[in-house]
């Protein structure tokens, strides 16, 4: 019987990060799934240390791009390879919670209206857990305007909406914020997310994190932003707000630096809601 989980996974020149990511969903309380991992062309061992845990672990299945093609199509590729009718992602050096697919299943089957269920995560670098990310209970349109409001990472969706809206897709202008551009079509065609409101998933935020957030990314984030906006009926004073990361961009280094990791800090401090 197929699993009712496909984890999808891109990895790209994550040798010294992947044994431990894969550990991490080996540690899952939640057992019902299949893991599909697209090595995207990587210059390092990524490749044969997935082949070697895919070995060991016969819910693994590894596939081999001939050459980079990004994360949107590598995952579009991971997509049509899984046969889950829930799609989990995890990145190849982040670390999910033990209890995280037992979670987000258990609130995608209380939630049938939703077709992206996500989470908090917590931000680590080789000093330890330094801060966290939070995100609204149940996201609305206007949400979109200060940000994207669910994370892709930790995301658990239902495979057939994703797939009524084109998957991921390979648009150039969308480069590293694919995910953004999948939530904004999935809202603009009347499916909605939900967040729970605990930190099951770790992201490392390190100085190799931080070089990938580059002019090129901003630049396509404003255009993803600008498109979305129309998808969702904004009007034009409100479109403006899409190049709202250019000018976080513009930022001096040093400055923006402080003030990202102080935000995520005090969020990390913030007591949790009542339940």
């Amino acid at each position: 019987m197929r699993p009712r989980v496909s984890i999808i996974m891109g990895i790209y020149n994550c040798a010294s990060t992947l044994v431990e990511s894969l550990d991490s969903i080996a540690r899952q309380t939640y057992t019902d799934w299949e893991m599909i991992l697209c090595d995207d062309g990587s210059k390092d061992d990524t490749l044969k240390i997935a082949r070697e845990w895919a070995r060991r672990d016969r819910r693994t299945k590894v596939l081999a791009n001939e050459r980079n093609l990004g994360l949107a199509r590598t995952l579009d590729r991971c997509m049509a390879e899984a046969g889950g009718e829930l799609l989990a992602r995890q990145d190849g050096d982040d670390l999910s919670e033990p209890d995280r697919l037992a979670k987000l299943v258990a609130a995608m089957d209380a939630h049938p209206e939703v077709a992206v269920v996500s989470s908090w995560v917590s931000c680590f670098d080789e000093k330890g857990t330094w801060g966290m990310v939070r995100t609204k209970p149940f996201p609305v349109a206007n949400d979109f305007l200060s940000g994207s409001p669910i994370i892709h990472a930790p995301c658990l969706m239902r495979r057939m909406p994703v797939l009524a809206v084109g998957g991921y897709g390979a648009q150039p202008w969308a480069l590293q914020v694919e995910d953004v551009f999948l939530w904004f079509r999935l809202y603009a065609a009347g499916y909605r997310a939900m967040n729970i409101q605990e930190a099951l998933y770790r992201v490392r935020d390190d100085e190799n994190a931080r070089s990938r957030r580059n002019l090129r990314r901003r630049i396509n984030y404003s255009i993803v932003r600008w498109k979305g906006f129309r998808m969702l009926g904004f009007p034009w004073y409100k479109r403006l707000w899409a190049v709202r990361p250019i000018l976080v961009w513009a930022l001096p280094g040093g400055l923006y630096r402080r003030l990202h990791r102080g935000r995520l800090k005090r969020q990390m401090g913030r007591p949790l809601p009542c339940s």
